[in-house]
């Protein structure tokens, strides 16, 4: 028997695409079309679309998120030894090149789902990605579940992302609260001391009360107890009422959970009410840019977790690249946002030619048993956890460098840590996970 080519490349239903990816079969129980396949895989290109917030309190992050991407798909499109070193082949994705939209979101979710409806229904994009908010990751991740397009989380750390509300048809590689409060409250406790008094600044969304409830188990497993917790709007200006409390909490460590320029905001406000002076600064998720826009003054001594510092480059081969292929393009050194945009980016791909198919459902199977092949990354080697599709990663802790120490105008941190993966994973029923059909 004999097969066309384009069918077996397209993913097409039938005993030839059960013979393209592990575990053969299973695409013969997967319909031929679903979401936007095979409508969205032309001979030549694929489409994906990216909702990231260019303006608004995440446009920091989003603006860095954004060129993270663009390395990527450019590195990807081109071949050639970036695309090689990640284990592709040729040009582009199965032989296609990757085009692709951004649109601002403002960070607002209902623009969020606005503006990846319109790219999978009228561009037919095969993966959609981007976000900063938990909250619009949430809605877009539910968005390609009930379009059958596969979404790809951009930065989100709430863990509802791959707790209660996970989804088939979204992955993410950012760790969530949980795992960051795990690998960051032993360190903090180490250096610090276990006798701590704690106050809280706490947004109200969702990433702000996950982040809040898993650092503060983890911080009272070291021994320390919560004497004030201040809850907050997202988008903030004036912070006095919230830190005045803090101020006179008694307490010998503050712990701001703000994200974005909420953070930056609520930090500078910390300063002039003298917040800093009397505590030590904890941020469980430093922002891309917090340390830039805060200065070395305010952001030494303080401890965070984060995706990536572009410091790694001195421990793997594939961060480096990334570093400096960054660097080369933009002129400035990679946040962690430009990582989450570039990682998934590259995932995705290497998924993609590992299932032989653009087809959702053999996708998404595929990087459901990536345990069994773990992924070669810039932050070393990572799968997908099947039960709730949350990353299995490394986890860099952080602290701030003193203006004297910075080797250069961005060198702003030292690693203190690198936490491993596995040892910080919540239980995956622990946050209520159940994941949808396939189809």
């Amino acid at each position: 028997m004999t097969f066309d080519r384009r069918q077996l490349l397209l993913g097409g239903a039938g005993a030839a695409a059960g013979l393209m990816i592990p575990g053969a079969g299973a695409l013969a129980q997967s319909p031929a079309s679903i979401g936007t396949f095979p409508e969205g895989v032309s001979a030549d290109s694929v489409f994906v679309g990216l909702t990231i917030p260019l303006t608004g309190v995440f446009s920091g992050d989003g603006g860095d998120l954004k060129l993270g991407y663009e390395l990527a798909i450019a590195q990807i499109n081109a071949g050639g030894d970036a695309a090689q070193k990640w284990g592709l082949k040729g040009k582009g994705v199965l032989g296609r090149q990757i085009r692709y939209k951004v649109s601002d979101t403002e960070g607002k979710p209902n623009l969020d789902v606005q503006s990846a409806t319109q790219f999978i229904q009228r561009d037919k994009a095969i993966m959609v990605s981007g976000s900063v908010s938990s909250a619009s990751a949430i809605a877009l991740e539910e968005l390609g579940s009930r379009e059958k397009v596969l979404y790809m989380v951009g930065i989100a750390g709430s863990n509802d992302v791959t707790g209660k509300n996970c989804q088939r048809y979204g992955f993410r590689s950012q760790q969530n609260a949980y795992m960051a409060a795990k690998a960051l409250a032993p360190v903090v406790a180490k250096a610090l001391g276990r006798n701590i008094k704690t106050a809280y600044l706490v947004p109200d969304y969702t990433y702000g009360h996950t982040v809040y409830d898993s650092f503060a188990k983890f911080s009272k497993e070291q021994g320390w107890q919560q004497v004030g917790k201040e809850v907050v709007p997202l988008g903030t200006t004036d912070y006095s009422s919230a830190l005045l409390n803090i101020a006179n909490s008694g307490a010998d460590v503050f712990v701001n959970i703000a994200f974005g320029a909420d953070a930056v905001a609520s930090t500078k406000q910390a300063e002039q009410f003298g917040v800093l002076k009397r505590m030590k600064l904890v941020v469980p998720n430093l922002s891309s840019f917090q340390d830039k826009e805060l200065g070395a003054e305010i952001m030494q001594g303080v401890f965070g977790s984060c995706d990536f510092w572009w410091g790694m480059q001195d421990r793997n081969p594939l961060a480096k690249h990334f570093v400096e292929s960054f660097v080369a393009l933009n002129k400035y050194y990679p946040r962690w946002g430009a990582h989450v945009g570039y990682l998934q980016t590259y995932l995705w791909a290497m998924s993609v030619e590992r299932a032989g198919s653009f087809h959702p459902v053999e996708l998404i199977k595929t990087m459901e048993a990536s345990k069994a092949q773990p992924y070669d990354t810039t932050i070393g080697k990572v799968y997908f956890r099947a039960e709730d599709h949350q990353m299995v990663r490394p986890i860099p802790i952080l602290r701030g460098k003193a203006p004297g120490a910075m080797k250069n105008p961005e060198d702003f941190y030292d690693i203190v840590d690198v936490v491993d993966g596995e040892s910080v994973m919540n239980p995956p029923e622990l946050f209520g996970c159940k994941l949808g059909p396939y189809s």
